[in-house]
């Protein structure tokens, strides 16, 4: 009964527009006042916060988010949009598919959705419009594609997850290369189906020449070597994510320089946006270690463990209903702050009824990441809405159809898990 009462409390505070870390370190020092007094919230404040952050595995958040935004600064992104469209050439619909494709490369080194939509949708989501697309399908493709930085490494969100989880950081990592890829096919499918139905909608694209098609190559090799220098060498075991990390940011600095952007208020605004991002997210989870051990204290997961496994159903079917409940989550829910506080209580059941912990977290964020394109919150779309000037209900009505898409490639995952692990057991096997 006092989980649940905690539980309400936090929701209330999310609710009440209190930043999250903050609502799950209140919800959490509320819990273990009510559980062990004051002596104990001390005792838990002197030790647990600090020993959160101290993973050297954390390290490579803040690196990767670093070099992101010297990949972003180094204006190497202003060319992926326009070289994925000359590649696409004249079929119908091109210009949509090279946003999916642009949106793939853009995930190889954002790591962030919200960062990925938005740039996205100032150079694509116009483009679309001018070239006579339908503005929802213009609008809606490019908040779905934005999604693709939660599971095409390196992602922050997976990284976040494989700590939480205490699961190997490197696998997490590679397990999300073929979900994401397939995530980025679906919404190709998907577009050419729309285009099917209603031609209208997407005009054909401007023909280009053999030599144009070579030339455009030019705007994708450098993003597409970082992203196999940093993957390749967590893939090959030669490096830890973290060194990876460090050896991504040099290659991205490496970037910036080669395209004369190494400036000093380019380097200001790097190493200050990471700072910023960082920081939210080591708070946030300091707060969840806190409202962890309130968990643990409470001593749930275990009776829920056990309660869960003893019912008369196929363990498939119990993991099915957790994951439709991290889809709900994804509606009202930041997708951090959802890993956070659930994976601590779910992930005992689940590796209990048999499945790996390294393909559950893939399926919980391709769910939770849904909420970014659909209400009432649907980060994506507000991002989208405001760089293309348009009503936010038009950009949910165009999002629809990619969430289905999305949703088809959990059902593939939930059906064939090999998918996911696939990668990570040829890791083990070098």
């Amino acid at each position: 009964m006092l989980v649940l009462t905690i539980t309400a409390l936090l929701l209330a505070l999310i609710l009440l527009r209190i930043p999250i870390a903050f609502a799950i370190l209140i919800s959490g020092i509320v819990g273990l006042l009510a559980l062990g007094g004051p002596a104990d919230v001390i005792g838990v404040l002197m030790t647990i916060p600090q020993s959160a952050v101290s993973n050297n595995s954390l390290a490579a958040i803040p690196l990767f988010i670093l070099m992101a935004q010297f990949v972003l600064h180094s204006g190497a992104l202003s060319s992926l949009f326009d070289s994925a469209k000359v590649l696409v050439g004249r079929m119908r619909g091109g210009t949509a598919h090279a946003a999916v494709g642009a949106g793939a490369i853009f995930a190889a080194v954002s790591g962030s959705s919200t960062a990925a939509a938005a740039t996205l949708a100032h150079t694509s989501t116009g483009e679309l419009i001018r070239q006579g697309y339908d503005k929802r399908l213009s609008a809606g493709v490019v908040a779905a594609a934005g999604t693709l930085a939660a599971m095409i490494p390196p992602s922050v969100l997976l990284i976040f997850y494989a700590i939480t989880a205490e699961a190997g950081v490197g696998p997490t990592l590679i397990a999300g290369i073929i979900p994401g890829l397939l995530v980025a096919v679906a919404l190709v499918i998907t577009i050419t189906i729309l285009i099917t139905f209603n031609s209208s909608s997407a005009p054909r694209g401007e023909a280009s020449t053999g030599r144009e098609k070579f030339r455009s190559l030019a705007g994708l090799v450098p993003i597409a070597a970082l992203f196999i220098i940093v993957v390749g060498l967590v893939f090959l075991g030669v490096t830890t994510a973290t060194e990876a990390a460090a050896v991504g940011c040099l290659g991205a600095l490496g970037l910036m320089l080669g395209k004369k952007k190494l400036t000093w208020a380019n380097l200001t605004k790097s190493f200050a946006e990471a700072l910023n991002s960082s920081i939210m997210i080591l708070t946030i989870i300091m707060a969840a270690h806190v409202f962890g051990h309130f968990i643990t204290e409470s001593q749930v997961t275990p009776r829920l463990v056990d309660s869960l496994s003893a019912l008369p159903i196929a363990p498939i079917v119990i993991v099915a209903i957790i994951a439709v409940g991290y889809l709900i989550l994804g509606f009202f829910m930041d997708q951090m702050a959802i890993i956070a506080l659930t994976v601590p209580v779910t992930l005992p059941v689940v590796t209990e009824l048999g499945f790996d912990p390294i393909w559950f977290g893939i399926v919980v964020i391709l769910l939770a990441e849904i909420g970014l394109i659909t209400p009432p919150l649907g980060l994506n779309v507000f991002v989208v809405a405001q760089a293309a000037r348009m009503p936010v209900e038009d950009v949910f009505r165009g999002s629809i159809p990619f969430v289905f898409a999305i949703l088809a490639v959990g059902v593939l995952l939930f059906a064939f898990p090999q998918i996911v692990l696939i990668l990570p057991e040829m890791m083990g096997s070098l």
